[in-house]
C-alpha cells in the first residue's frame, strides 16, 4: 500500500516538545513511509530551506519566532525481532519514528536484556543514537549493532556501524555534524544532521534477567549493584525513580491531535495511570514539562579539576583526545552555585529550575523560549562564576542563543 505524507497547518514548536515553547512552523510533515521520509530531507534541502528532523521533541528548544523552514517528523513506528543467534543475543530493528520507551516496553516484553535501564527516555529510536542516550548504568551505544541513515550531503542511504558513529558522552558522529565546536551550531548541517537516521538495529541479550548497575537503582530496588534482577522489575523500578525526580514526559501531551499516533495508545494510557498515582491528579505536571537535563555533566582535564571543591563529584573518563579527563555532576555545580530546586530568576517567573531536580529547566504553563533562555544563561553564568566551569547545553537550540 502507498505510504502519505501528512502536511499540518498552523503547527508549532510548543505543540511538539516536551517543554511546551516555541513559534509556528511553516511547513510540518510526517511522512509514513521510509520513501517519504528521505523525499521530505531531499526536497527541503532542494529548495535550500532550514530543516528540522525532529523525534519525540525532548531534547528540543526553539524560539519563539516563525520558524520558515521544513520540520519532518518521522511517521513509521515498526520494530522487528530476529532469530535468536548462537551467542543468544537478538538483533531488534526500528524505524527511526519508534516511540523509545515504546521500543523498550516490547524489548522487555519479549525477554531481551540490554535498554531496560533506559526505560522513560522521551524520544525516538532515531534520536537515541543521535544522542547516544544513556542512564542507570545502561547507554544505547552499548547495544547498537547499525544504523541505516540518508546521506544528505552524497544523497544517497548508507549503513553506519559503531566504528563509523563514533559513540561518546551523549555525542556521535551524528551529532558531531551539526556543530563547529561545542554549543556552536555548523554552517551547513544544523539543527539536523549531515546523516538522517531512517532505522536502527540493535543486538539485545536473551535473558529474563539483567544487572543492576547503578547504586540509585539499587537503592529502589533493594539490591546491591551488580546483582541480577528480573528485567521487568529494573524497567518498573527506573521508571519510578524517573517519576520522583519529574524525569519523565508529561503524558497529557499524546492528547492533543498532531501527537495522536506518535506513542502507541496503550503505553499512553499506562503513563498517564502511572503519572496520576505519582502526582496525585490529573493536571498537566509541570516539572515534566522540560527538555530533561538541559546542561551536559562537564568533561575536565586535570588542571580544571583540580580547581573543584574537594567534596564535588568526580568520577574518572577520557577526554575527546584520548587522554584521561574526570567527569563531574552539573546538578552538583548548579546546587552548589545557589541555584537550588525551584530557582527562577523572579518571583512568579513563568520559567524555573524543577522542583524537584536541578538538571531540568521548566515551562511552568505560560513560558515562552526567551522565558527558558534567560533562566537557562543565568544558571550557566552563575556556575562559571563560582567554578570556573561552563555548562554546555543538551538540547538543540533553534533560533534560540545563550
Amino acid at each position: 500500500m502507498a505510504g502519505m505524507t501528512t502536511e499540518h497547518s498552523t503547527t508549532t514548536f510548543a505543540d511538539l516538545t516536551t517543554i511546551g515553547v516555541g513559534g509556528p512552523i511553516r511547513t510540518f510533515l510526517t511522512p509514513d513511509t521510509r520513501d517519504g521520509v528521505i523525499d521530505a530531507v531531499r526536497q527541503a534541502d532542494a529548495a535550500g530551506s532550514p530543516l528540522s528532523v525532529i523525534g519525540g521533541g525532548s531534547n528540543l528548544l526553539a524560539a519563539d519566532a516563525p520558524f520558515d523552514g521544513v520540520v519532518v517528523r518521522d511517521a513509521r513506528q515498526d520494530i522487528r525481532f530476529g532469530s535468536p543467534q548462537a551467542d543468544d543475543t537478538v538483533a531488534v530493528s526500528a524505524d527511526a519514528g519508534c516511540n523509545w520507551d515504546d521500543f523498550v516496553a516490547e524489548s522487555v516484553a519479549h525477554g531481551l536484556e540490554g535498554v531496560e535501564g533506559l526505560s522513560g527516555i522521551p524520544g525516538t529510536v532515531g534520536a537515541s543514537v543521535v544522542q547516544n542516550i544513556g542512564a542507570y548504568g545502561q547507554e544505547v551505544a552499548s547495544s547498537v549493532a547499525q544504523v541505516e541513515a540518508w546521506d544528505r550531503e552524497e544523497s544517497r542511504t548508507v549503513t553506519l556501524d559503531p566504528q563509523h558513529l563514533r559513540f561518546g558522552y551523549r555525542m556521535s558522529a551524528l551529532k558531531a555534524s551539526m556543530y563547529d565546536a561545542p554549543a556552536q551550531p555548523s554552517d551547513r548541517f544544523f539543527p539536523t544532521p549531515r546523516f538522517v537516521v531512517l532505522s536502527v538495529t540493535l543486538r539485545l541479550h536473551r535473558g529474563a534477567e539483567g544487572t543492576v548497575g547503578y547504586g540509585q537503582l539499587a537503592k529502589a530496588l533493594g539490591v546491591e549493584i551488580g546483582d541480577c534482577m528480573p528485567v521487568a522489575a529494573i524497567r518498573d523500578a527506573v521508571l519510578k525513580v524517573r517519576a520522583a525526580k519529574g524525569m519523565l514526559e508529561d503524558a497529557h501531551r499524546y492528547g492533543i491531535s498532531v501527537m495522536a499516533g506518535a506513542k502507541r495508545a496503550d503505553t499512553v494510557q499506562a503513563a498517564l495511570q502511572a503519572q496520576r498515582e505519582a502526582t496525585g491528579s490529573d493536571n498537566p505536571d509541570f516539572n515534566r514539562h522540560s527538555c530533561g537535563s538541559f546542561f551536559m555533566n562537564p568533561i575536565l582535564d586535570d588542571m580544571q579539576a583540580a580547581r573543584l571543591p574537594q567534596d564535588a563529584p568526580r568520577f574518572p573518563t577520557v577526554l575527546p583526545s584520548g587522554e584521561p579527563g574526570t567527569k563531574t555532576s552539573a546538578a552538583w555545580l548548579i546546587d552548589h552555585a545557589g541555584f537550588h530546586r525551584g530557582y527562577a530568576v523572579a518571583a512568579g517567573a513563568p520559567a524555573s529550575l524543577s522542583t524537584l531536580h536541578t538538571l531540568a529547566l521548566t515551562n511552568r504553563g505560560s513560558a515562552r523560549a526567551a522565558d527558558i533562555a534567560e533562566l537557562a544563561r543565568t544558571v550557566r553564568d552563575g556556575v562559571e562564576q563560582a567554578f570556573g566551569v561552563r555548562l554546555v547545553p543538551e538540547p538543540v537550540l533553534v533560533g534560540v542563543t545563550l
